[in-house]
């Protein structure tokens, strides 16, 4: 070995042994790199599992938070009902009280149209607050009052119009030769009023509003036609979802003021098996409501004619109309002309009493004609006042009663 050999071995040595220091420090790292690589996977997979755990527990406390807060609101609204319920009965005894009243008054006070005109219109408003009284109780879980009798779907129709504030722009077309069942009569006039107020509110005033009845091969239809402008799509979905609904509807839902005409109209319609669709557009621009009654709710019977003859209907609206507001509205359309060639009734035109017969051999117009009627003496104007409001009663008297037991 020369000494030029001797350094370089030296520093190959040199080199070598460096070399092998630090793939060893390399290796040592690398194995703990490794290490701390394990150790944080396991501490990631710790951490996982504690995050799902946690996300479970939040899951859980939410629901429960959740369920909670339905039960209390659930309670919270049910207690809310039952005061409203309990509440309501009573002002719908008083109204009852004062419907007695009112009656009494008639009776005595009769033979003078002044009085029996204002006695008339305190009728009209307390048929107004037991309407209202009748739809608070309903969206409460309470009952309507039964009838005994069936009565005709015109009587139906004519005891709704007599419930709302603006009944004078009301005006009731055709007639069928059928009646509702006892258990149903209640319900739809409640139904159709809610119908015909919201047909009234939200149109111009003194535009007059139709009922249409016809006879369809499922049953009957309660067509109702106002003027007004109408309803959007988000409108016409919401009415949708209250007119049929899939649930308990709450009343603190209903907005404030609260809205209760459409979801009383669907809690009805649902509990007796008729419908109620506001989805069309009325031949004036405005809404159509259509009343569907099926034939189980139909009869053929006949029921009683009231003392009074229903073709006297325009004159006693007109009449009371005149005492309430002496500047009748222009009507937005003109009443159906009745044909020259209608058949003429048979027989006496009065009873063995003096008073006019009932006959329904057309369809009876309520808008209040623009002519001037023939003067008549105070006591025909009395019977004549009366008409009106013993008709609309006809459709509208009922015994209370409450619970599913008695509908």
């Amino acid at each position: 070995m020369t000494f030029a050999q001797g350094p370089l071995l030296w520093a190959l040595v040199v080199v070598a042994l460096v070399a092998v220091g630090a793939v060893l420090r390399a290796r040592r790292t690398n194995i703990g790199l490794r290490r701390q690589n394990a150790e944080l996977h396991q501490q990631r997979d710790v951490l996982q599992r504690q995050r799902d755990e946690l996300h479970v527990a939040y899951a859980g406390l939410t629901h429960q938070h959740s369920a909670e807060l339905a039960e209390v609101r659930k309670d919270a609204e049910e207690e809310t009902k039952a005061v409203l319920k309990a509440a309501v009965r009573t002002l719908q005894g008083l109204a009852d009280e004062q419907q007695v009243v009112i009656e009494t008054a008639q009776r005595k006070y009769g033979d003078d149209p002044g009085i029996l005109a204002d006695l008339m219109a305190i009728d009209h408003a307390n048929s107004q607050f037991g309407r209202r009284a009748q739809g608070i109780a309903v969206l409460c879980g309470g009952w309507l009052g039964r009838r005994e009798t069936v009565a005709s779907v015109f009587d139906v129709a004519r005891s709704a119009q007599g419930r709302i504030r603006q009944f004078d722009r009301v005006r009731v077309n055709g007639q069928v030769n059928f009646s509702v069942v006892s258990r149903a009569v209640e319900p739809v006039a409640v139904v159709l009023a809610e119908l015909l107020a919201n047909a009234t509110n939200y149109s111009a005033p003194g535009a007059p509003v139709e009922i249409n009845i016809q006879a369809v091969p499922t049953g009957v239809c309660l067509i109702v036609d106002d003027a007004g402008l109408g309803m959007g799509q988000e409108e016409k979905d919401r009415a949708a979802a209250l007119l049929a609904p899939q649930a308990a509807i709450s009343v603190s839902s209903l907005g404030i003021p609260p809205q209760f005409g459409f979801a009383v109209s669907g809690l009805l319609a649902a509990r007796y098996g008729f419908k109620v669709s506001v989805d069309s557009v009325s031949p004036y621009g405005g809404v159509r409501a259509v009343v569907l009654l099926p034939d189980e709710l139909l009869t053929g019977d006949v029921p009683s004619p009231p003392p009074v003859a229903a073709e006297h209907h325009d004159a006693d609206v007109a009449a009371l109309h005149r005492r309430q507001a002496p500047a009748s509205p222009t009507p937005l359309f003109p009443p159906v002309a009745q044909s020259a060639t209608a058949p003429q009734p048979i027989g006496p035109a009065t009873t063995s009493g003096g008073l006019p017969k009932r006959r329904r051999k057309s369809p009876v117009s309520v808008v209040p004609s623009a002519e001037p009627g023939p003067v008549r003496s105070n006591e025909e104007t009395a019977s004549r006042l009366g008409a009106f409001q013993r008709g609309t009663r006809s459709g509208r008297d009922t015994t209370t009663m409450e619970g599913p037991e008695f509908q």
